[in-house]
């Protein structure tokens, strides 16, 4: 009785709806021109925080830690020397100090951290026959005579920061700065498109023939990426013609190609309108969300549209049309966009902000369209007439039978759904074995949100391969219990120089710094530069002579050294990489056993990679699980069918390794940024599965056998799905041409999710039902009971 009641219920409000269609309409104006206006107030809200699983064990860690040390948000200025000879002329040093003054005035620097060679907190020191004699680099009375360079240049080498702020070839010197995540001044996060605009000024500002710039870090990618945002319009608008020219083919009718098009529009702007009243932004790396909103809301509007359009065809008028159409779409419409945002809801299991904040942006867009959708497009399609010209056509509505779906509907048999099983079985073999290879994280050096000729990433190759050093390094933490003087402790300073060691063995580390090593530096600076006495000596006294190397201006210890950190540089940030990396440092550490040292992972951006990669990583298999019994349930109550379940989630699993055997293929890795692919996938096969499943029902119920129904179903409702699935897959296919590599990725991959879906829900699903159907009716009894007295 559930379903006649719920029949009848649906019945009632497309009355009421009709009956109030013009009150409701001037309300739902006047609602999107406040929300419309309030859109206009939304703004890009990208964080470095945000990004961070705070829940993780190294990111408790991390955030413990960085309020002693830093480096996790940085940002790197490199000024190259191109001209002749290397950096120590008049005109290269001034460069590097201007660019050091004014990266040290950028908003939402951290102003103690910035450090080259003309900041107070870089020194050298030596051992003379007088003791220690240490300066700055750059001494005060600097005034670039040939005296003055020469001084420099001896200072610079003597101060050990060849590799770190100085290239190893002497034709580069750095300019290192931390980002703050409050602006003191303001008490407002710090704005990254500000430091990235602010960055540019000086690259434009100093960059000559002689000088060239390069600059790389968080601040910069956002930068980078909030510029490319403006193309990212640009093919969103090729698209959306695309998807304007292909509606009006397919429907003939300039008035319900736009009004498709309007009501597909709408939940976007009522979401970017709700965004500034809920406090929220948008991030640019979620900026595909409302693409996707807009995607699903064409799907769905095309299938509302063609329902009223056959009812007028068939005679009846608009208003009538519209009830009918609204009694036929809004129940498995309704169950179709709660399991989008179901979709969109389960990534929300990762514990990233950002996810939280992607996947509850996503869940209001599509909760909206049941509104937009459902209400609103059957109240406008009610004032409207159909052309004239499409009139003409109520005729041969039942003329003949549609030549390729009848052909198509054979599937619906038991002995040609043999070949699709065959090739569907096929098929998940061949992706289950390449999904295998789909890796967690980045893929590839530098950005992957960047192509690989971005200036973003060629700054990036050119800093590598010049320093020592470079953006993705590793930090790794260290407490000292019931020690006063960790650092004259021989047991405790030999445990760091282990892990120092091993570590810069382990493949993808570029360098290690630590205290260990700075002390065996100084140790053998304080006996003539003799290499043999580059080691941890075994008594506190002879540790004293490392005295210099255990000051907190270095950044890798605390008064007293309670607490250090080890800073691993890596080759780079390829989610490999990573993983293999902390492996093997976690199996370092396992093999160090000091009572009272405790080491700690993991800090540094790549820390939060590593952490973020977990979480992913750990959440993937829960996620699908609880994403497809969800589903499973919410088909259950509806269809009260097992076999209707299998029928539509089948299909979806298959797609699904299949999705991951193309990221496999592509390089793509499984991170934040493909995750609303993933549960979009999921959402539009559910949604295509759906629509096809409730008319074969409904025919199946009226009498017709399981190929006739499925052949009536597809003429109903399969070519506006099979039409919305080509439409979206040209428009998103344009994609592959934009400057940003991961919109470029996202459109492969939505490309291939909305093709795929739909021939897996009018391929495998009619097949499936022929073996389970076996001459059964494919609804239960009690349900066709149910259906045929609602009929009657």
């Amino acid at each position: 009785m559930g379903a006649f009641v719920l029949s009848s219920a649906v019945q009632r409000g497309a009355e009421q709806l009709m009956a109030r269609r013009k009150a409701l309409l001037g309300f739902f104006l006047l609602l999107t021109l406040a929300l419309g206006y309030s859109a206009t107030q939304v703004r890009l809200d990208p964080g470095f925080n945000k990004q961070i699983p705070v829940r993780h064990a190294y990111m408790i860690n991390f955030l413990d830690f960085s309020r002693i040390f830093t480096g996790a948000n940085r940002l790197l200025v490199s000024v190259h020397w191109k001209g002749e000879g290397d950096i120590y002329n008049p005109e290269f040093l001034q460069t590097l100090q201007n660019v050091t003054d004014d990266v040290f005035y950028l908003s939402g620097v951290s102003r103690p951290s910035v450090t080259s060679l003309f900041t107070p907190n870089v020194r050298y020191i030596e051992i003379t026959e007088d003791g220690y004699v240490g300066d700055l680099v750059v001494p005060p009375q600097y005034a670039a005579t040939p005296a003055d360079l020469q001084q420099v240049r001896s200072n610079a080498a003597r101060s050990g920061q060849i590799g770190r702020l100085l290239a190893n070839d002497l034709k580069s010197a750095l300019v290192r700065a931390d980002l703050q995540d409050i602006d003191p001044k303001t008490g407002q996060p710090v704005s990254y498109i500000q430091i990235a605009r602010g960055l540019e000024d000086i690259r434009a500002k100093y960059a000559s023939d002689d000088i060239e710039i390069n600059i790389v870090g968080f601040a910069k990618l956002v930068g980078d990426v909030v510029e490319g945002l403006n193309t990212v319009m640009g093919f969103f608008a090729i698209a959306f013609l695309i998807t304007a020219a292909l509606l009006w083919l397919y429907s003939r009718s300039l008035r319900l190609t736009l009004v498709a098009l309007f009501v597909a529009l709408l939940p976007v702007v009522w979401l970017l309108g709700l965004l500034p009243l809920l406090g929220l932004g948008i991030d640019p790396m979620s900026i595909l969300v409302p693409f996707l909103i807009f995607s699903i809301g064409v799907s769905h509007a095309v299938q509302m549209t063609n329902a009223w359009k056959q009812e007028v065809l068939a005679g009846s008028d608009s208003v009538s049309a519209a009830k009918v159409a609204f009694s036929k779409i809004f129940i498995p419409g309704a169950l179709a966009l709660l399991m989008n945002a179901l979709g969109f809801g389960v990534i929300m299991l990762i514990d990233i902000p950002i996810v939280h904040e992607l996947g509850v942006t996503a869940c209001i867009g599509v909760m909206l369209m049941i509104i937009t959708n459902k209400i609103v497009l059957p109240l406008l399609i009610a004032h409207l007439q159909l052309e004239s010209h499409l009139m003409t056509a109520r005729a041969r509505i039942a003329s003949s039978r549609h030549p390729l779906w009848w052909r198509l509907s054979a599937l619906a048999t038991p002995v040609p759904a043999l070949w699709v099983f065959a090739l569907s079985l096929l098929l998940l073999a061949a992706g289950a074995f390449k999904a295998r290879e789909l890796a967690t994280g980045d893929i590839g050096t530098g950005a992957p949100e960047l192509r690989a000729d971005s200036r973003y990433n060629q700054d990036n190759q050119k800093i590598i391969s010049s320093y020592a050093i470079g953006l993705d390094v590793l930090s790794v933490f260290l407490t000292i219990r019931d020690r006063s003087e960790a650092c004259l402790d021989p047991a405790v300073m030999r445990a760091v120089e282990t892990f120092d060691f091993k570590m810069r063995e382990v493949r993808g580390v570029q360098s290690v710094q630590s205290v260990a090593g700075m002390s065996k530096q100084v140790i053998a600076g304080n006996n003539e530069g003799n290499p043999r006495w580059a080691a941890i000596p075994g008594s506190a006294q002879g540790l004293q002579q490392g005295a210099y190397a255990y000051s907190p201006d270095s950044g890798l210890v605390t008064d007293g050294c309670q607490k250090m950190q080890i800073l691993v540089f890596l080759t780079d940030h390829e989610g490999a990489t990573v993983a293999h990396v902390l492996d093997e440092a976690r199996r370092i550490i396992a093999a160090i056993a000091v009572p009272g040292v405790e080491f700690k992972l993991a800090g540094g951006n790549i820390g939060v990679m590593a952490a973020s990669n977990e979480a992913v990583k750990q959440a993937e298999v829960v996620m699908l699980a609880a994403l497809f019994v969800s589903v499973a349930l919410f088909c259950l109550l509806t269809f009260r069918s097992v076999r209707a379940v299998l029928c539509i989630l089948v299909p979806l699993a298959i797609v699904a390794v299949l999705c991951n055997a193309l990221m496999a293929l592509l390089g793509i890795g499984l991170k934040v940024a493909t995750l609303p692919v993933m549960a979009l996938g999921v959402g539009v096969g559910v949604d295509y599965g759906i629509y096809l499943y409730e008319r074969i029902e409904h025919e199946m119920a009226a009498g017709h056998d399981l190929r006739e129904a499925f052949y009536r179903a597809m003429c109903q409702r399969g070519t506006a799905a099979v039409f919305t699935a080509l439409t979206m897959s040209l428009g998103v296919c344009t994609w592959v041409f934009a400057p940003l590599k991961f919109q470029a990725d996202m459109g492969v991959l939505l490309a291939f999710m909305f093709m795929v879906n739909v021939l897996g829900a009018i391929f495998l699903l009619p097949a499936l039902a022929a073996w389970f159907n076996l001459g059964k009716p494919l609804v239960e009894p009690a349900m066709l009971t149910i259906a045929q007295s609602a009929r009657a």
